[in-house]
C-alpha cells in the first residue's frame, strides 16, 4: 500500500470531504423528509408545531425588523411585547445564534421560509461537525464518516425535538465542536481558538451548550484514559488511509491483556511491570496538563459569553415559575423502542440513529480489532450516560439542577453522538469481524424484541428497521468480500448500500414524526392573509408612543412580534413573574402555565395601558393545517389616557382586593364597576346591577360556556395550571337590573365550577369616560421614547405619583426632572415615580439586570484570552506574523516536547 502521505497529500483534506459530504447529505435528507410529509416549504401543511409557531417564528420575524431598524425598541428593550419586556434576555435565549442572522436574506413576508433555512443550516452544520470529529478521533474512510455524521444530525432527537425547537439545535452543533476543543487541549494545540469556540457555543444557546459541554467532558475523559499519545506528545491521528488500512493509531492499537505486571507502550510492545508503572507516572502528568488546558478553554469561553449568559441567568430567576416537575424515568421498554425508526414521544429519549449505525455501535464491545482499553472505556461511557438519563440526580445534573417542564430528555443528542463515535471507532479501520457483527446484531435484535409492546412503536417502525437491516447486511457482505482483486467496486458498493439504508430509514422517520406531531400536539397555521392584512392595518393606525395599538388575537402567539403594534401578548421562557401575576390579577388570561399572557379586550385595562386602537378579527373559516388563515379585521379607536398618568400619592382603599375588578379600579384610580354580591342557584349566577351597564364575568378556572339571560354563550377555557381564562363581556344589563348568568361546564371540568368570590362586575361606561377625561387632563402632555428610554413632560406643579403603563420588571431606573436615575418604584405592578411638584418631567431607562456584572466577567475573560495568546506565542517562539491558524508541518513543536 502506498504511504499515507502519497495517497492523502493534506491531512485536513479527508476531514473537509467528510464534513462537506455530511453537510450536503444532511440538508438533502432533511428537505426530502419534509417533502414526503407534505410540509412547508415543500407542501401545504404547516410546520408550526407548539413553540415553533408561538415563539420562534414571531421572534425571528421581530429580529429581522430590529436588525433593519424597523422597531421602536432595541437590543435591551422590546416595546411591542408584554407592554415592554427585557429583550436582551429573549435575544440570548432565542436569537443569539450566528445562524439567526440569515433572516436578513429573506423578505418580511417569508419568516417561515427564513426559519426553515436556519433550521436546515444548523442541522447540516451539526452533521459536518460530527464527521470532522470522527476523522479527528481516528482515521478511516471519509465517506463512512460522512454517513455517520449525517446519522448524528438526523437522529430521532432532531426530528422529534430539535427541528421544532430551533434554539436547541445550537447544542447539536456545539457537541462535536466542543469535543474538538477537548482534542486540542489534549494535544496542546489552538489555545486561542478553543476558548473562542466555547464562547460561540455558549453565546448561541447556553442551555444546550451546557449539556454539550458535559458530553464533551465525557469524551475527553475517555480519550485521556484510553489514548496512548497523550504521554508522547501530539501525534496526528487525522490522516486517513484507504479502506482496509488497519494500522493502529493512538487508542486504536491492541493492548496486551496479560495482567497488571505488563503494559503497552506507544509502539504496542509489552513492557515490564516496573517500566509500565514508571511510564504510568509520567503519563499522568500530561493528562493532568490536558485537563487543565481544557478547563482553561471552557472557563475563558464561558467568561467571554458572560455578558449574555449572566443576563439570561438573572432573567430566569425572576421569570414566571412553572409548576414543579417530579422526574419519573421512562419504562425501559419505551427507551429501547426509541432506538428504532418512526417513533415519536416527548416523554421518552429520542435515540434513533439508524439501524445500521446502531448495529455498528453495538459491535464495539465485541470488536477485537479495537484495543481492550478503548473498548471498555467507550462502552462504559455509553452505558453510564444511558443510565444517567434515567436516574433523577444525574437527570438534574444534565438540566442544571431543575427538572424541565415538557420534554425531560433534552440531553439525548449527547448520547446519540456517543453511540455514533462508538460506531466509528469500531468501523473506521475496517468492517468488524463476523463474530463482532453477530454480537452487535444479537443485541440489536434483542432490543427490538424487548420493545415490541411499547406504545411508541409505529406501524412503520419494524418494516423500516427490517429494510435498513437487510441493506446493512448486504453492505457488510460487500465489505467483507472486498479485496485487492475486486478493486474499489465492492468498497464503493458497501458505502452506497450503507447510505441507502441510513437514508431510507431517516426519510421514513422524519415523515412519520411530522405526521404524528400534527395529530397529537397543538399547532398554529402558516403565515397567511390574516397576518399580512393585520400587519397592514396596524401600520396604518400606529401611533406609538401617543398610545398603543393592539392587534388582538392572531393565529399563533406573540402576535405583536409577528404583525406589529404594542400589546399584552407575550410568550417567552423569561416572562417576568411580576408581569404574569399583575396581568392575571387584572383579569387577563394566559397559556403555558403563566408564561404566555394574552391580550384582554376590556375598556378598563385599555385605559390603564393606553391601548387607543384595538383590532378585532373574525375568521373566514376554521383554522386548518393545510390552509392559509383568512379573517375580516375591524378597527376601533377609543380615547385613552397617555402612557404616563399622575395619581394621588396614596392608592385607593383595597376594598374587594380579591377581585380583578377592584384591582383594575385601583390601578385606574377611579371607581368604574358595580361589583354585586352574587348567589348561586344550581348552575346559575344571580346578581343585580345598574340597568344598561355591561356585564363582565371573571372565571379564570372555568371551562365551559356562560350565557347572560338566554343569549348566545361565551366560551371559557380555564384549565389550571396550564391555562387561565380571561374575563369576558356577556352583554348589557336589562332594564329590570337583574343579572342571570347560566354556566354550562364541559363534561371533563366537573359539575360545579370553581369561581372567585366576586365573579361578576358591571361596567358603567359613563364613569369610565369621566375617569379617562380626568387622567388625560392631569397626565403627560407629551411622551417620547427611544430604544430603551421613556421621557414624559408633565403639567407644571404635578404632585403625587407618575405611573407608567409599563410593568415593573427588574431593570427599570427612573428619575423626576434632572435627578439621577435610581431603581424604579412600583405601584400595583407598574413603574412609578414619586413627584414633589417641582419636576416638569420624568425619565425612565431600562438596563437588563446582570449586564454590568456580565460585562466585567467578559472583560476579565478577554484579558485571560489575550494573556494565553501572548504566553503561547512566547513559549513557541514563532516568528512575527505567524498565527496559530497558519498551516504548519506536522512535526512536534518545542512547547509540545517540553510539556512531555
Amino acid at each position: 500500500m502506498p504511504p499515507a502521505a502519497e495517497t492523502e497529500p493534506s491531512p485536513s483534506r479527508p476531514r473537509l470531504r467528510a464534513a462537506a459530504g455530511a453537510g450536503l447529505l444532511t440538508g438533502l435528507l432533511f428537505c426530502l423528509a419534509g417533502a414526503l410529509a407534505g410540509s412547508y416549504p415543500f407542501g401545504a401543511r404547516t410546520r408550526n408545531i407548539v413553540d415553533l409557531g408561538q415563539q420562534y417564528l414571531p421572534f425571528h420575524a421581530y429580529w429581522r425588523k430590529l436588525l433593519l431598524g424597523q422597531t421602536e425598541g432595541d437590543l435591551f428593550l422590546n416595546w411591542s411585547s408584554g407592554f415592554g419586556s427585557n429583550f436582551l434576555g429573549d435575544f440570548g435565549t432565542y436569537l443569539s445564534s450566528p445562524f439567526d442572522l440569515l433572516v436578513l436574506l429573506f423578505p418580511a413576508d417569508r419568516p417561515e421560509l427564513a426559519l426553515y433555512v436556519i433550521t436546515a443550516a444548523k442541522i447540516a452544520t451539526a452533521g459536518a461537525g460530527m464527521a470532522a470529529l470522527l476523522l479527528t478521533l481516528r482515521r478511516g474512510p471519509w465517506p463512512v464518516a460522512a454517513v455517520l455524521g449525517t446519522a448524528y444530525a438526523l437522529s430521532g432527537w432532531t426530528f422529534n425535538y430539535g427541528a421544532t425547537v430551533p434554539m436547541w439545535l445550537d447544542g447539536l452543533v456545539a457537541f462535536p465542536l466542543l469535543c474538538l476543543v477537548g482534542e486540542w487541549a489534549r494535544r496542546g494545540r489552538r489555545p486561542v481558538l478553543g476558548p473562542l469556540v466555547v464562547a460561540v457555543a455558549w453565546f448561541a444557546n447556553f442551555y444546550t451548550a451546557y449539556m454539550a459541554t458535559i458530553g464533551a467532558a465525557v469524551v475527553l475523559a475517555v480519550r485521556l484514559l484510553t489514548a496512548d499519545d497523550t504521554a508522547t506528545g501530539p501525534v496526528d491521528e487525522t490522516t486517513t488511509g484507504r479502506v482496509g488500512d488497519t494500522r493502529p493509531v493512538g487508542d486504536t492499537g491492541r493492548v496486551s491483556d496479560t495482567g497488571p505486571a505488563t503494559g503497552t507502550g506507544t509502539d504496542g510492545v509489552s513492557e515490564t511491570g516496573s517500566r509500565a508503572r514508571a511510564r504510568g507516572a509520567v503519563a499522568r502528568r500530561p493528562r493532568l496538563a490536558a485537563l487543565l488546558r481544557a478547563a482553561r478553554s471552557v472557563l475563558i469561553g464561558i467568561g467571554l459569553a458572560a455578558p449574555l449568559v449572566v443576563v439570561i441567568f438573572l432573567a430566569t430567576r425572576v421569570a414566571d415559575p412553572t409548576p414543579p416537575t417530579a422526574f419519573a424515568p421512562a419504562p425501559w421498554t419505551d427507551v429501547l423502542a426509541r432506538l428504532l425508526p418512526a417513533t415519536a414521544s416527548v416523554a421518552t429519549p429520542a435515540l434513533f440513529i439508524g439501524t445500521p449505525a446502531l448495529a455498528l455501535a453495538l459491535t464495539l464491545p465485541f470488536n477485537g480489532a479495537v484495543a481492550a482499553r478503548a473498548r471498555i472505556g467507550w462502552t462504559a461511557a455509553i452505558v453510564l450516560v444511558t443510565l444517567s438519563l434515567q436516574w433523577e440526580p444525574t437527570h438534574l445534573l444534565w438540566h442544571a439542577g431543575a427538572s424541565p417542564n415538557g420534554i425531560p430528555y433534552r440531553q439525548t443528542f449527547v448520547l446519540c453522538g456517543l453511540l455514533l463515535i462508538g460506531a466509528w471507532l469500531s468501523t473506521a479501520q475496517g468492517l468488524p469481524r463476523p463474530a463482532a457483527l453477530l454480537g452487535g446484531g444479537l443485541l440489536l435484535a434483542g432490543a427490538a424484541w424487548a420493545s415490541r409492546g411499547s406504545v411508541d412503536i409505529d406501524r412503520w417502525t419494524y418494516p423500516a428497521a427490517a429494510g435498513a437491516a437487510v441493506l446493512g447486511l448486504l453492505a457488510a457482505t460487500a465489505a467483507l468480500f472486498a479485496g485487492r482483486r475486486t478493486g474499489r467496486v465492492l468498497p464503493v458498493l458497501a458505502v452506497v448500500l450503507l447510505l441507502a439504508a441510513q437514508a431510507g430509514e431517516t426519510l421514513v422517520t422524519g415523515k412519520r414524526i411530522e405526521e404524528q406531531q400534527l395529530a397529537k400536539v397543538s399547532w398554529a397555521p402558516r403565515v397567511g392573509p390574516w397576518h399580512t392584512d393585520m400587519s397592514r392595518a396596524v401600520a396604518e393606525k400606529e401611533a406609538w408612543p401617543r398610545h398603543r395599538t393592539d392587534p388582538g388575537e392572531v393565529p399563533g402567539g406573540n402576535d405583536v412580534l409577528l404583525v406589529g403594534g404594542e400589546g399584552a401578548d407575550y410568550y417567552s421562557s423569561l416572562t417576568a413573574d411580576t408581569y404574569s401575576r399583575t396581568l392575571a390579577g387584572l383579569g387577563f388570561g394566559y397559556y403555558a402555565k403563566g408564561r404566555h399572557p394574552v391580550s384582554l379586550d376590556n375598556p378598563v385595562t385599555d385605559a390603564i395601558f393606553s391601548v387607543g386602537t384595538r383590532m378585532r378579527s373574525t375568521p373566514d373559516a376554521p383554522l386548518a393545517v393545510d390552509r392559509l388563515p383568512r379573517a375580516t379585521i375591524t378597527v376601533t379607536d377609543t380615547p385613552v389616557p397617555p402612557l404616563v398618568t399622575v395619581h394621588p400619592e396614596t392608592p385607593p382603599k383595597e376594598e374587594g382586593a380579591d377581585s380583578a375588578f377592584a384591582r383594575q379600579e385601583r390601578l385606574l384610580g377611579h371607581t368604574v364597576y358595580d361589583v354585586p354580591e352574587t348567589r348561586r342557584d344550581g348552575g346559575t349566577l344571580i346578581a343585580r346591577c345598574p340597568a344598561g351597564s355591561q356585564v363582565w364575568l371573571w372565571a379564570p378556572e372555568f371551562q365551559g360556556g356562560a350565557a347572560l339571560d338566554g343569549r348566545p354563550p361565551v366560551d371559557f377555557a380555564g384549565k389550571l395550571p396550564s391555562v387561565l381564562a380571561p374575563m369576558q363581556a356577556l352583554g348589557t344589563v336589562p332594564d329590570t337590573g337583574e343579572v342571570r348568568v347560566d354556566l354550562t361546564p364541559k363534561a371533563k371540568a366537573g359539575p360545579r365550577p370553581k369561581l372567585p368570590a366576586y365573579p361578576v362586575g358591571c361596567l358603567v361606561r359613563e364613569r369610565l369616560t369621566t375617569a379617562v377625561r380626568q387622567l388625560t387632563a392631569t397626565g403627560a402632555t407629551e411622551v417620547r421614547t427611544t430604544g430603551h428610554t421613556l421621557t414624559a413632560d408633565l403639567p407644571s406643579g404635578s404632585t403625587g405619583t407618575a405611573v407608567l403603563a409599563v410593568p415593573r420588571v427588574s431593570g427599570w431606573r427612573c428619575a423626576a426632572g434632572d435627578a439621577p436615575l435610581t431603581p424604579a418604584r412600583g405601584r400595583l405592578g407598574l413603574v412609578a415615580v414619586p413627584l414633589d411638584g417641582r419636576a416638569a418631567s420624568v425619565t425612565c431607562s431600562f438596563r437588563p439586570p446582570g449586564l454590568k456584572l456580565g460585562g466585567a466577567v467578559g472583560a476579565a475573560a478577554l484579558a485571560a484570552l489575550l494573556a494565553t495568546a501572548w504566553l503561547h506565542r512566547r513559549r513557541t517562539r514563532e516568528p512575527a506574523g505567524r498565527q496559530e491558524f497558519t498551516a504548519r508541518a506536522h512535526e512536534a513543536r518545542p512547547a509540545e516536547k517540553s510539556a512531555v
